[in-house]
């Protein structure tokens, strides 16, 4: 006969143990929904890549869908590696905050006190901080013209590309507006060798990436051999073509990093344990700024759930010549999703808020047939005039059947542009500005094709019009300044 406390200890066995099958089952379904969402965002070629999901820091969801390499059917899986572009900047302001916490540095520290050889009258004005969070005033390299037709594809020494690159007129006042910036964080890689001594890799593997584990994590190289390493490719008018070659000592500390999906669950992990840094340090990481950008994340506060708390979100995305990438964490909860991608531009916050949805117990919205895909099938086999005759005959008939967000034809329309075919990207451009008459971007990207087709006049009179919508375009104003230049 049992004694009334060994009954106990079995009801109570019981009941922990039911409780755990319970968590277990409700993350198992919870795996399913994400697969089915993930797998239908592959059906629709939205997604090619991996996906790590964890909830309360356990990981509940990790796999891959579609190509890692197309031309040798290798599939992607969660330890395929991805370049992850800037979500580099992450690792980037750690490090810099690192050197801090040492005393060899400050946020208040002068660029040219770090830098002898960047120019003293605009680097006695800009300080750490502001290359942090993006408030510089420097002209963003990427964004230079012709520069990544041009530039790309060649080597520079660090010094070199400072001086060639990064050292523009300044677009505005130091610390008054927010302008995401390439340039201050390749120069925060310059002052991460200046203040060692050593090269900005070495610096990140033995203060970051040995310490947290991430054993499949670095600085990529094109000519190393790379175990495991994705292909990027972008997504054209009749399928995908290889992405254009990009020397990577050019993103260097802006974008130069590859990872997998496992290994950034690892840093989250080790973010939430004050290992790396000191925690008064690690709050000013997470501070949110202008635009709520902080030191290499952008940091929110959001409803999220079916209660609609209020939860803090740092996220961040990178992208990359054939790559996109997106790290998400819901702090709070200690949830988190990792998205790699590579096929060029997939919605990955999208993709991000169906996964959450999930998470939290909600039905995500169904992934929709984006319409430019349709689009881009009858432009190859019957030309443009039967592409847009199809975009309003569905927009009319099925307007929920598909995905007809302006971005579909904006790059339906860069698709064809890149052919070379002007009149046919001009066609799917004006179709975009009749459909979207108060959205500024698709002004923007006809004025581009108008420029291009030697359409001066009429190129001004949407870049002014782009303008108007949105006061803060600079590429109109840029654009505006180039085409009524005498």
């Amino acid at each position: 006969m049992q004694s009334r406390s060994c009954k106990g200890f079995v009801w109570s066995l019981a009941v922990a143990l039911a409780v755990v099958a319970g968590a277990a089952s409700a993350a198992e379904g919870k795996a399913d929904r994400i697969d089915a969402l993930m797998s239908r965002y592959h059906e629709l070629r939205q997604f090619n890549g991996t996906v790590l999901v964890a909830e309360s820091g356990k990981v509940i969801f990790e796999k891959g869908y579609g190509m890692a390499d197309m031309e040798w059917d290798v599939p992607n899986k969660p330890d395929t590696k991805f370049r992850i572009g800037s979500i580099t900047k992450q690792f980037t302001a750690m490090l810099i905050l690192q050197l801090v916490e040492e005393e060899k540095l400050s946020v208040d520290t002068k660029l040219s006190e770090l830098l002898p050889y960047y120019r003293e009258d605009t680097g006695s004005r800009i300080t750490v901080h502001q290359l942090l969070n993006h408030t510089s005033g420097i002209p963003s390299y990427t964004g230079l013209p012709d520069f990544m037709q041009d530039v790309s594809r060649d080597p520079f020494g660090v010094e070199e590309f400072v001086t060639k690159y990064c050292g523009g007129e300044l677009e505005f006042e130091p610390g008054s507006e927010f302008r995401y910036n390439n340039s201050g964080y390749f120069l925060l890689g310059a002052i991460i060798e200046q203040v060692t001594g050593e090269s900005y890799e070495a610096v990140l593997q033995a203060r970051i990436l040995d310490p947290v584990g991430m054993t499949s994590t670095g600085y990529d190289h094109s000519e190393s051999i790379l175990r495991r390493r994705a292909a990027g490719y972008e997504r054209t008018a009749g399928g995908f073509r290889n992405a254009d070659y990009l020397d990577m000592s050019l993103p260097f500390a802006a974008g130069s990093m590859y990872s997998t999906v496992g290994d950034l669950y690892l840093w989250d992990q080790a973010l939430y344990g004050g290992e790396l840094l000191a925690a008064e340090l690690e709050q000013q990481m997470f501070a949110p700024g202008l635009e709520n950008y902080g030191y290499g994340w952008a940091i929110q506060q959001r409803p999220v759930g079916p209660d609609e708390a209020e939860r803090t979100i740092v996220a961040h995305g990178g992208g990359i010549n054939g790559f996109n990438t997106l790290i998400e964490r819901v702090i709070e909860d200690r949830n988190l999703i990792v998205l790699f991608n590579n096929t060029g531009g997939a919605r990955l916050e999208e993709m991000s808020g169906g996964i959450l949805d999930i998470v939290y117990g909600r039905t995500p919205p169904e992934p929709k047939l984006p319409i430019g895909e349709v689009l881009s099938e009858t432009f190859e086999s019957s030309g443009i005039d039967a592409a847009i005759a199809q975009y309003r005959k569905l927009k009319q008939e099925q307007p929920d059947a598909y995905d007809f967000d302006e971005r579909e034809l904006n790059l339906l329309g860069y698709r064809i542009l890149g052919t070379g075919d002007i009149e046919s990207a001009l066609a799917v451009f004006r179709l975009n500005v009749e459909m979207f008459p108060e959205s500024w971007n698709p002004y923007d990207s006809l004025g581009e094709a108008l420029a291009a087709a030697g359409q001066r006049e009429e190129a001004i009179r949407n870049y002014a019009k782009s303008l108007e919508l949105n006061p803060n375009n600079r590429n109109a104003v840029e654009r505006l300044s180039e085409l009524t230049r005498p």
